[in-house]
C-alpha cells in the first residue's frame, strides 16, 4: 500500500551512505519520478543541477565560495565549512533542487515552491524502493549560490539532495497522532 511506502520514507544522512556508486540509470529514474509530481497551471517548475564523480569536487568549491563570501570573519567556522564540505564527498551524487519561476506569474510563486517539494517527495519515495537514501538540506547562504550554480533567469535553488547507497536499518519514524491536527467542521 502507497500509506506504507510513505510511512517508511526517512531522511538518510550522508554518514550513513556506503561507498557503492550509484548509477546515472538510478539518478534519471528518480528525476523521472520527480518530473511526474502535481504542478499547478502545468509551469513544470522544478529543475535538477547534478553533481556526481568528479563533479563533487566542483560542489565543495561551490559550497566554500558561497559560505566565504556570505560569513563574516568573525563567525567564520572552519569545522562548519568541512562538515560542509565532508557531506558533499560522502555522497554518491548531490542534486541541487531548482525552481523555475513562471515567467507569467500566473500562479503564486509559494505554489511552485510546493511542486517542487512535491517532486522531491517523489524522489525521495523512489530512492527508498532504489534502495538508495537521501537528504534535503538547504544551507543558509543558498540564495548567495546562483552565479556558482549558473542559473537561469528567474530561477532559484532551495536546496541539495544528498544522494547515497544505503545498507542500514532506516531510522524509525515518529508521528503524534493526525487527531491532534486536525479540526472537523
Amino acid at each position: 500500500m502507497i500509506l506504507d511506502k510513505i510511512k517508511s520514507r526517512r531522511s538518510v544522512f550522508p554518514n550513513q551512505f556506503n561507498a557503492e556508486p550509484i548509477s546515472k540509470d538510478k539518478i534519471a529514474t528518480l528525476l523521472e519520478a520527480a518530473n511526474w509530481a502535481p504542478n499547478h497551471a502545468k509551469t513544470e517548475p522544478w529543475r535538477f543541477k547534478i553533481f556526481k564523480d568528479d563533479a563533487l569536487e566542483l560542489l565543495t568549491e561551490i559550497l566554500r565560495s558561497g559560505y566565504t563570501k556570505t560569513t563574516t570573519p568573525e563567525n567564520f567556522s572552519e569545522l562548519k565549512l568541512n562538515k560542509s564540505i565532508e557531506k558533499v564527498m560522502q555522497s554518491g551524487a548531490v542534486i541541487a533542487i531548482c525552481m523555475q519561476r513562471d515567467p507569467k506569474a500566473r500562479i503564486p510563486e509559494w505554489e511552485e515552491i510546493a511542486a517542487v517539494a512535491m517532486a522531491v517527495q517523489n524522489m525521495w519515495l523512489t530512492a527508498g524502493e532504489l534502495g538508495l537514501g537521501g537528504y534535503w538540506s538547504s544551507p543558509g547562504f543558498i540564495s548567495e549560490l546562483s552565479d556558482e550554480l549558473q542559473l537561469s533567469a528567474g530561477e532559484r535553488c532551495l536546496g541539495f539532495f544528498y544522494l547515497g547507497s544505503f545498507s542500514g536499518p532506516a531510522n524509525e519514524g515518529v508521528r503524534t497522532p493526525i487527531e491532534d491536527k486536525i479540526t472537523w467542521k
